[in-house]
């Protein structure tokens, strides 16, 4: 591990973002960790500190606007427009699916930035790309706080994680023991 994931990390521990349980996922596998990234949403000088790392690894990508899932990704992706200084707007759920409300618009060829919190499987910003791409514009990136997929998540643009830090996660017919002695919990994301 570097000296940057050590840090990283050092804040999740810090903020309580990173907690030790047995925890059912979004995607519904279950797993002893869970990021809790809206602890660390908790305190803004952290989360302009991490996003202003993730930034560096940008590397002047270009982008118009900044798009998020809510509600995770929300406090992220403002972070990141602002400091890319570009336009943010957010996607949300609708009779269990992401759709852009409020009269946000995008525009034909407008190239968009994805911003998440974490991902395991994708499923939220594949959502988000395909929101983009439905409405004319170009996703152009993700950036995402912590991709704990193992690599398995996969765009048709590129991911770009702050940190890349994976936890076993099981099917829920495939739980070790040990995890089975904990109740399980749907932390929230």
């Amino acid at each position: 591990m570097n000296k940057d994931d050590e840090k990283i990390l050092e804040i999740f521990r810090e903020t309580g973002a990173l907690m030790e349980g047995h925890f059912i996922l979004r995607s519904g596998l279950h797993s002893g960790h869970f990021f809790q990234c809206a602890r660390v949403c908790e305190r803004m000088d952290r989360v302009e500190e991490l996003v202003g790392m993730l930034v560096k690894k940008l590397d002047g990508l270009d982008c118009a606007t900044v798009l998020s899932p809510a509600m995770g990704g929300l406090v992220l992706g403002q972070e990141l427009a602002r400091q890319l200084k570009k336009r943010f707007i957010f996607a949300e759920k609708q009779d269990g699916n992401l759709v852009l409300r409020r009269n946000f618009k995008i525009s034909e060829g407008e190239k968009i930035l994805i911003a998440e919190d974490v991902i395991t499987r994708g499923g939220r910003v594949q959502e988000c790309i395909d929101i983009v791409k439905s409405k004319g514009g170009i996703p152009v990136a993700v950036a995402v706080l912590v991709d704990r997929s193992s690599g398995k998540a996969h765009f048709e643009c590129p991911c770009i994680s702050l940190l890349e830090f994976s936890f076993p996660t099981y099917e829920p017919d495939k739980i070790p023991d040990e995890l089975k002695k904990i109740e399980a919990v749907h932390p929230g994301s």
